[in-house]
């Protein structure tokens, strides 16, 4: 089976459409699947929900898909640089449910393990656990949180082999495999695509049984969130 698409476009082909519930791997500006997103908004999908653990910001990542409106329902943890995300959810054209962060990540390992639902601490008595089965447990009261199967998953990896084992790097490696292996069908964008057996079997993050389609983007844009620079202070001599 040949995983290896020669786009971003033509590894969507036939895959996405309307109405669909959608995982999108990164943390932060960190791990985003830049060319999978864009080809998202070129395919002219709509009405989706999203889970990601954030929202992108203007005008990157799935900001460029909050642009266009193609987004109706977000499941987030953090939403906080994003003004249009802000400007749609205050104004009522955005639909939003906010879940812990680690609620999230269990929430996709779960749906990647096959569980379908499990209780958790985090969010009991709060407007997190409105709605849900609520349950003692040793003298603690514990809410259901379900598992989330999203039709797609739109993964970045930094490298892949034919196959679709998987290597992240650093931070890129906090939510994409959860989203990966949750997705009833994944899509990977990677930087470096190796051959079958090329890969340390001790190195891969993530085995290929996860990965169905594979496309290359070698130069990822890689935008920093927020960079800070400390001024060097050079002293006078005689000072």
């Amino acid at each position: 089976m040949n995983k290896v698409f020669p786009s971003a476009a033509a590894a969507l082909d036939g895959v996405v459409k309307s109405g669909q519930l959608l995982a999108v791997g990164g943390f932060g500006l960190c791990g985003i699947p830049e060319a999978l997103i864009d080809a998202l908004r070129d395919s002219g999908a709509n009405d989706l929900t999203v889970i990601s653990n954030n929202a992108g910001v203007d005008g990157f990542g799935l900001g460029k898909l909050l642009e266009t409106r193609q987004i109706k329902r977000m499941i987030s943890s953090y939403v906080g640089e994003n003004k249009e995300f802000e400007r749609q959810y205050l104004a009522g054209e955005l639909e939003l449910e906010f879940t812990p962060q680690g609620t999230l990540a269990e929430k996709l390992r779960a749906g990647g393990a096959g569980i379908p639902a499990f209780f958790t601490r985090t969010g009991v008595g709060t407007i997190v656990a409105e709605g849900k089965e609520t349950r003692e447990f040793d003298g603690h009261l514990y809410v259901m949180e379900r598992a989330l199967n999203p039709d797609v998953a739109l993964v970045k990896a930094y490298k892949a082999d034919k196959s679709g084992n998987l290597v992240f790097r650093r931070t890129a490696r906090n939510f994409n495999p959860a989203c990966a292996m949750a997705g009833k069908l994944t899509v990977v964008e990677v930087e470096h695509l190796v051959e079958t057996g090329d890969i340390d079997p001790d190195d891969i993050h993530l085995p290929g049984i996860y990965v169905h389609r594979i496309v290359v983007n070698a130069h990822p844009e890689k935008r920093i969130e927020k960079r800070t620079i400390t001024e060097k202070v050079t002293s006078k001599a005689g000072a």
